[in-house]
């Protein structure tokens, strides 16, 4: 009875202390999930690019939020999201700085996106590379993923395969909408990194594919102080069509503004952009709607069908009156950043890098086109995009058709 007595008292002193150190254990792995989770957002939140940067945090912020709210990161324990804004400033060398600072500072990350231009993006990822810190960008320039690196990963299509997509539906439209295509183009663009690859592209192939002539080409340096000797020339040759290609508001206000005033716009020359600043709210602070009316502009990504409950938070949120590609992109920015610390199941840049790598995830919910997945050179694979056209005041999806908000028109030259 003694030995009953003794064996029962072991056995319930082990089941104490086995219980006593799963307990202990429990403890452990839980104190060792983060309560949070940081990413970084780096955009230009001072100088002439400040109102792109400002609508990447709103898509940002709002992708945290959601996020949070429907439970962290499960993988984690439910480890929340936290934002880390970091302002790149208004030059290359500015942005390069911002991102020392970030790598410096900033030690815990686990992802970022930025940095919106092209410019400013090859010298952030060129520090965050070195830091191995993974990198999404909706930049457009073929050269950010055209380097070797192996920390940037790119959901935009880049700006060659953006022209190669875009023109020929353009072409299209103009033959069906006039009866006839455009022969002869003029082309003003900037001299960021954005517009030089879409030019590169355009002169080396595009345009005589499509049997255009380029009759005027001229490029400056933002900001533009004067569009009046630019449209001076677009005046006097009387092109077909007209590329106009500004990566700053200002930029394209003047530029606008000067095609109006000298008489072209409103469809006497039809006007298309590669470049989202021509659709921005702004615009409406310089020229009436009907001065836009009809300009289209070939983009990354846009606010567009399936959308329309987070175009509806945004206009209440932010009173933004529509979603540009900048928001709705760094939206899907996070989400996509939410995937791969899933994939990766802890809070490592590394391993988050790894998984944007590997990662399958199907179909795109966020970016026009293609799969959720990443090429060898970090390229989104199957990335579209979307043609947006200034109608009745409002820039609106008009191609690709599954994404398409309204139908698109040729503007009329009169």
């Amino acid at each position: 009875m003694n030995q009953r007595k003794i064996t029962k008292t072991s056995l319930t002193r082990r089941g104490v202390l086995s219980g006593a150190a799963a307990m202990g254990l429990s403890t452990v792995v839980r104190a060792q999930q983060p309560a949070e989770v940081k990413v970084g957002l780096i955009v230009p939140l001072s100088g002439i690019y400040t109102r792109p940067g400002q609508v990447m945090r709103m898509g940002a912020e709002m992708g945290i939020e959601h996020i949070n709210a429907q439970g962290g990161i499960k993988a984690l324990g439910g480890a929340k999201l936290k934002l880390v804004v970091i302002d790149c400033g208004d030059t290359t060398e500015k942005a390069k700085n911002a991102a020392q600072r970030m790598v410096a500072q900033e030690t815990d990350l686990v992802a970022a996106t930025g940095a919106y231009l092209s410019s400013f993006t090859l010298a952030v990822t060129e520090v965050t590379e070195r830091a191995e810190l993974p990198v999404l960008t909706l930049s457009y320039s073929d050269l950010l993923t055209e380097r070797g690196f192996k920390y940037i990963f790119q959901t935009a299509a880049p700006a060659s395969r953006q022209s190669e997509l875009g023109l020929p539906e353009l072409m299209k439209l103009a033959d069906a909408a006039s009866g006839k295509r455009p022969k002869t183009v003029a082309m003003l663009m900037d001299n960021t990194a954005t517009s030089v690859a879409t030019a590169k592209a355009l002169k080396e192939k595009l345009l005589a594919q499509e049997g255009l002539q380029l009759i005027v080409e001229q490029v400056w340096t933002p900001p533009l102080s004067d569009a009046t000797p630019l449209i001076q020339k677009v005046r006097s040759a009387r092109p077909d069509l007209l590329l106009f290609m500004p990566n700053a508001v200002s930029d394209a206000k003047l530029g606008l503004e000067k095609i109006n005033e000298f008489g072209l716009g409103q469809g006497k020359i039809p006007t298309v952009s590669f470049s989202i600043t021509i659709a921005e709210p702004d615009m409406l602070q310089s020229v009436s709607p009907d001065v836009v009316q009809g300009i289209m502009t070939i983009v990354a990504n846009w606010g567009s069908k399936g959308h329309e409950d987070l175009i509806a938070e945004l206009k209440a949120k932010y009173k933004e009156p529509w979603m540009t590609q900048n928001v709705i992109s760094t939206y899907g920015d996070m989400w996509l950043m939410k995937d791969a610390l899933e994939k990766a199941g802890k809070a490592d840049r590394l391993a988050v890098a790894e998984a944007f790598r590997t990662m399958d995830g199907g179909p795109s919910k966020y970016y026009p086109g293609g799969q959720l997945k990443f090429d060898e050179k970090g390229r989104r694979v199957g990335a579209g995009v979307v043609i947006v056209q200034w109608q009745s005041g409002v820039p609106v999806t008009v191609y690709p058709p599954d994404l398409a908000l309204a139908e698109p028109f040729w503007p009329k030259r009169s």
